[in-house]
């Protein structure tokens, strides 16, 4: 945004913006009256991409018009959220109106749509109109859904990913390796990270790991971590942490590191869309402005996870190692069980209690979260060139259980502004096995679909508390697993989901 001149170009009209308090996800709304002088001066109409004109900035925002009632006055104009806080108005400033000028992005957008291949100059124009503002989320879904279904090839893919790291902060650090991990996701509850972070940081190697909150789950590891520190950290207090403490737990949507990511993510989730050319340049574009070197990236596999089966699986570990390769990057691949949920806990409160309880040693600690970490940990310890192989598991399985990973993960989040404890949610349902049986399988999908018409992720108590695995036996009347919300209104709605699929645990009778 930058100071505008009172140009013959600028339009002739001038309004009082009102502030009209409506959330519109981020994108600059601006709300003109049917008979306003300016609509009927410039030729607007609804949905149209203007740009307004204040005295220090502009921004360009869609248009809707109001044809009834008084919202706005006839001197005014009304502004979302979004568009409030990046114009900023003095009191008393007026704001004048114009057509945006076309993006050049969108022509790059519209020649993806109908065929072309895109190099980086393309690239980078399309992200830097993304970040600046100028396309609207409709234009961003074009861009997405052009992109979807393998219609990037692998140079498109590594010059999206080099986009999206010119488009913000790059982090460095003093060390040869800096190490990382990503989980490709599409599994309830598998929370590794602030288990992995501080078993790593305690036996010396650098992680300042940047996560981001949930696209289609009812948790992201900044999600789950916010119940219990602060996660929203600038690029300085970020490195102070780091510098500290060897590792840090943020969120990297608060520190300008691939800002173009965090903002496709948004339509990303209006969607319910996670393509595979998108996703690695999402991925890696992270880690690169992290200032990390070596990077494991988990991929759990199966029937309702994210990623179905083994040759999806190695064709995402393919492009993540393609386009690692050709940005410098040094990745280790996991490819791991993901048939059922890991853990208790489904939403980001329910998780952490998860964490601190394999942290912290606990005898009701969900033992495969413990050795999911310890997999995860010991892969980012070989691929950190610390210690490989059976020796690198008992390095982290003895951080873990002598408390050197529980010590280090107190003083993180002490560093990044506190631990608290995470909260239960006031309203709970148990839902209870019809039959005796043995648990045959868990959908992941409905699950998590149950824990977020609960409320979660942006109710930070709200989800699914899991009592069984598959294997288990269990009797009927049993619990399978238990609804948790913050209202009952939420609890009601996710239970009559859960009623109509009554198979996402599947019990065999017993015979």
């Amino acid at each position: 945004m930058t100071a505008i001149d009172d140009t013959a170009q600028a339009a002739h009209f001038s309004l009082l913006p009102r502030r009209l308090g409506i959330d519109t996800h981020h994108e600059p709304v601006v709300v003109l009256r049917a008979d306003s002088p300016v609509v009927r001066a410039e030729g607007f109409e609804a949905h149209a991409r203007i740009e307004v004109l204040g005295a220090q900035r502009s921004i360009v925002a869609t248009l809707n018009i109001l044809s009834a009632g008084e919202l706005v006055g006839a001197d005014e104009v009304g502004l979302s959220e979004a568009a409030w806080q990046r114009l900023a108005p003095a009191d008393g400033e007026r704001l004048r109106f114009r057509f945006a000028q076309p993006s050049d992005g969108m022509s790059h957008v519209r020649a993806k749509i109908f065929g072309a291949h895109l190099g980086e100059p393309q690239f980078d124009t399309i992200i830097g109109d993304t970040v600046a503002g100028r396309l609207s989320n409709v234009e961003i879904a074009a861009f997405l859904v052009a992109c979807a279904d393998g219609r990037l090839n692998a140079g498109e893919v590594t010059a999206l990913t080099r986009a999206m790291v010119h488009a913000g902060a790059r982090l460095s650090w003093p060390r040869a390796v800096v190490v990382d991990k990503h989980c490709i996701g599409g599994l309830p509850g598998n929370r590794t990270t602030p288990i992995v972070v501080p078993i790593v940081a305690s036996l010396g190697l650098l992680m300042p790991k940047t996560s981001s909150r949930a696209i289609t789950s009812p948790a992201g590891t900044a999600d789950t971590v916010e119940t219990l520190t602060r996660v929203d950290l600038s690029l300085d207090a970020m490195r102070r942490v780091v510098e500290a403490e060897g590792g840090c737990m943020v969120w990297g949507g608060a520190m300008n590191m691939s800002p173009a990511d965090d903002l496709l993510i948004r339509v990303e989730r209006m969607l319910d869309l996670d393509s595979e050319g998108q996703l690695v340049a999402s991925v890696l574009s992270k880690k690169v402005a992290a200032g990390s070197t070596h990077v494991v990236i988990d991929i759990p596999t199966g029937p309702t996870a994210k990623v179905r089966s083994q040759a999806d699986a190695q064709s995402l570990l393919g492009a993540l190692r393609r386009t690692a390769h050709a940005i410098g990057l040094t990745l280790h691949g996991l490819i791991s069980d993901g048939t059922e949920p890991v853990g208790r806990g489904i939403g980001p409160a329910l998780e952490a209690h998860d964490v601190l309880a394999v942290l912290q040693g606990a005898p009701q600690a969900p033992d495969d979260l413990r050795q999911r970490a310890l997999q995860v940990a010991a892969a980012v310890l070989e691929c950190g060139g610390l210690a490989q192989g059976a020796e690198a598991h008992e390095l982290a399985r003895r951080a873990l259980a002598d408390g050197r990973a529980w010590r280090k993960f107190e003083a993180i989040c002490r560093a990044q502004g506190g631990l608290r404890e995470p909260g239960v949610a006031p309203f709970r349902l148990p839902l209870a096995a019809a039959a005796a049986g043995r648990v045959a399988r868990i959908d992941n999908r409905l699950l998590a679909r149950a824990a977020k018409l609960a409320g979660a992720p942006h109710a930070k108590t709200a989800g699914i508390r899991l009592a069984v695995h598959v294997g288990d036996h269990v009797a009927r009347g049993a619990p399978l697993f238990e609804l948790h919300a913050e209202s009952q209104g939420e609890l009601d709605y996710a239970e009559v989901f859960v009623r109509h699929h009554p198979d996402i645990v599947h019990v065999e009778a017993a015979t």
